[in-house]
């Protein structure tokens, strides 16, 4: 999406909707840390990050709640789900790739903190792949799931009046 400047527009959030953003303007450098402390705060192998300093954040629903995990940098999060959401040092702030709408269009292009790679991370394209439902033991399970999570794109009003 482009701004009425015609500036690029990107919009983001937690996984439960209580945190939203837009960010107007050029993305930075958008990598992958794997180090310790982002493996820690994604819960994850390594954590991807876009770097918003030239672009305009706008914290549209809610703000995170921000953890100071070093005598440097904080990292905000959804203080309802536990989404991590940002990034934030001295020289900017970066946002989780993964909280945007549309992750697909933030393509990582370098890999910080290899030291702490860890060591089957290179090794997981190469592992046999399937689709969800392929999983036969899940099925009867997966066919039932319902899934509270907010959607990709901003609504006016979320959670929705009723939930089943």
């Amino acid at each position: 999406m482009m701004s009425l400047d015609n500036r690029p527009v990107y919009s983001g959030g937690c996984q439960c909707g209580a945190v939203r953003f837009h960010v107007e303007g050029a993305l930075g450098d958008a990598s992958v840390c794997h180090c310790r402390m982002c493996q820690k705060a994604s819960g994850g192998f390594y954590m991807p990050l876009v770097s918003v300093r030239q672009a305009r954040v706008e914290w549209t629903r809610g703000e995170p709640k921000r953890f100071q995990s070093s005598n440097h940098a904080r990292r905000g999060f959804c203080a309802e789900c536990g989404t991590p959401l940002t990034y934030e040092a001295p020289d900017g702030m970066a946002l989780a790739i993964g909280a945007f709408d549309h992750p697909e269009e933030i393509a990582p292009a370098i890999q910080w903190g290899i030291e702490a790679k860890l060591p089957y991370v290179d090794g997981i394209p190469s592992l046999p792949g399937e689709d969800t439902m392929a999983d036969q033991d899940a099925a009867s399970f997966l066919s039932t799931l319902v899934s509270h999570q907010h959607p990709d794109h901003d609504t006016e009003t979320w959670p929705p009046e009723e939930r089943s």
